[in-house]
């Protein structure tokens, strides 16, 4: 497939648009190693950004980072019988090292939940020590049957945040403020919002009292777990025998949080906004928020000096800018190319440019009835630069949002309606629900949607419906229906 081939439309085929971009826009590749993927600079420039910004998140809520084991003795895992079972069939297992067989077995982290309870028991003695706020940036494995670059592979990297509490009601409350962490940093920073609530009993993570999720809906009507955090009571200190010296000098089991997001956010970004010429770029993410391209220049090199000059002046005005100097590539393939990899602005000069001190600017994404190509003097550019990108991440935000609530129905109360709404378009469909697991499977196997949340109150709709979408007993509470990556 050629570079410059134009991708499968969207609106053709949603799947394959999504595999060609991945590739096209040299974000990812495949491994020689069954379901691992390999991460190329652009790529992971972004996933860079995306840390950076969320790791200075957590440190402003008082989190320090650690790095824990790769490598988890068998006896950890099998401790806690939830936690063992939820992850039974994706562990990988190390069995032999130095030519010879292992005492114990040791499994490649797929979390690190029972490792980090082991080191808290001789970290944390007293209520002193609490709340304990810790977080690592690491790789995991999790052998999965089918994958898909970005949003389900064997090997992945992510955070995962870990946390002791002297109290439910603190540990608790921590659950949900990370997933508020998760949510602000989704809509300011990556222009997707989510949709937050507690996941049902059979959605929850293994060894949670309670999960909690950010739901995100792609360009598809998909909705994407982007990020999850769960309170995990006192099942793990109690497996591990983690206590500490209460105030009252009494011996207390600690209260549990853990809570991450992973590369997957990355395929989130580029179902979110991509298009059918590339992927879109919010500009607070984006390694390169305007490129500049010289359109042709003199035999003297002028107009690419004029180009060096401006990008000396975008950055030194805190723009993350460069200059595409590569005199072996035509204007068109240069533009081809920022285009496929979502850079929001595009500056453009040529001789008649420089000689009447004007800029070609061109925006990777408009408002509708708005031009993408337009001319500004060089000087007023140069000054409003800033402001533009910070107009094309709050249109972004917008069209998102439009998008989400333009396929959301609420009120839904028959079965029926659900089953034609996921058959048509799919969506986010708001119904009763009266708690009941076997509604929960029945919709699944005929619909092929699963609940997503049972969502924040911010998100509930004004009028939920009072009987269960299941047709017999009464709503307990409403839930968010969907299918899902």
């Amino acid at each position: 497939m050629g570079k410059n081939k134009q991708l499968t439309p969207r609106s053709e085929d949603f799947s394959a648009w999504y595999n060609e971009l991945v590739f096209r826009a040299e974000l990812a590749d495949h491994s020689p190693v069954r379901g691992s993927m390999v991460i190329r600079p652009w790529g992971y420039a972004i996933w860079e950004n995306m840390q950076r910004s969320l790791d200075d998140m957590f440190k402003e809520t008082g989190h320090q980072n650690i790095y824990l084991p790769l490598l988890i003795p068998m006896s950890f895992i099998e401790k806690e019988k939830d936690h063992v079972e939820g992850f039974k069939p994706e562990l990988v297992v190390v069995t032999h090292a130095g030519g010879k067989e292992l005492e114990e077995s040791l499994v490649v982290r797929p979390t690190s939940e029972t490792m980090v309870m082991s080191m808290m028991g001789k970290w944390v003695q007293s209520y002193r020590d609490l709340p304990m706020k810790l977080n690592q940036w690491v790789n995991v494995m999790r052998w999965e049957l089918r994958t898909r670059i970005f949003l389900r592979t064997s090997e992945f990297l992510w955070q995962e945040g870990h946390t002791m509490h002297a109290t439910s009601e603190e540990a608790e409350e921590h659950t949900k403020s990370m997933l508020n962490v998760y949510r602000r940093f989704m809509e300011e920073w990556m222009a997707m919002p989510p949709v937050t609530g507690l996941k049902s009993d059979s959605e929850k993570f293994a060894g949670a009292l309670r999960s909690y999720s950010c739901e995100a809906m792609m360009q598809d009507n998909k909705a994407l777990q982007a990020g999850t955090s769960h309170f995990l009571g006192q099942n793990f200190s109690r497996q591990f025998e983690v206590t500490f010296q209460s105030q009252e000098g009494k011996e207390e089991y600690g209260w549990n949080t853990s809570w991450g997001v992973s590369t997957r956010l990355l395929g989130g970004l580029i179902m979110t906004h991509g298009d059918d010429q590339g992927i879109v770029l919010p500009p607070k993410l984006a390694p390169t928020q305007v490129v500049v391209v010289p359109v042709r220049d003199t035999d003297d090199g002028s107009v690419l000096e004029k180009a060096n000059a401006i990008n000396s002046e975008l950055q030194d005005r805190g723009i993350r800018s460069q200059v595409d100097n590569r005199n072996f590539l035509n204007p068109g393939s240069k533009f081809y190319e920022w285009e496929r990899k979502g850079v929001p602005i595009r500056l453009e000069i040529g001789p008649r440019d420089m000689e009447v001190n004007q800029v070609v600017v061109v925006e990777r994404i408009v408002s509708k009835n708005q031009d993408r190509k337009y001319i500004l003097p060089e000087s007023e550019a140069l000054q409003t630069m800033a402001g533009r990108l910070s107009g094309l991440q709050k249109l972004l935000l917008e069209q998102a949002v439009n998008r989400r609530e333009s396929n959301s129905y609420r009120g839904v109360s028959e079965l029926g309606e659900l089953q034609e709404i996921m058959d048509r378009s799919g969506g986010f469909v708001y119904t009763g629900w009266s708690g009941d697991p076997t509604v929960e499977q029945k919709i699944k196997e005929l619909t092929g949607a699963t609940l997503r949340c049972l969502p924040n109150q911010e998100f509930r709709s004004s009028d939920c419906p009072t009987m269960c979408i299941g047709g017999e007993k009464k709503s307990e509470t409403e839930v968010v229906w969907a299918k899902a990556y």
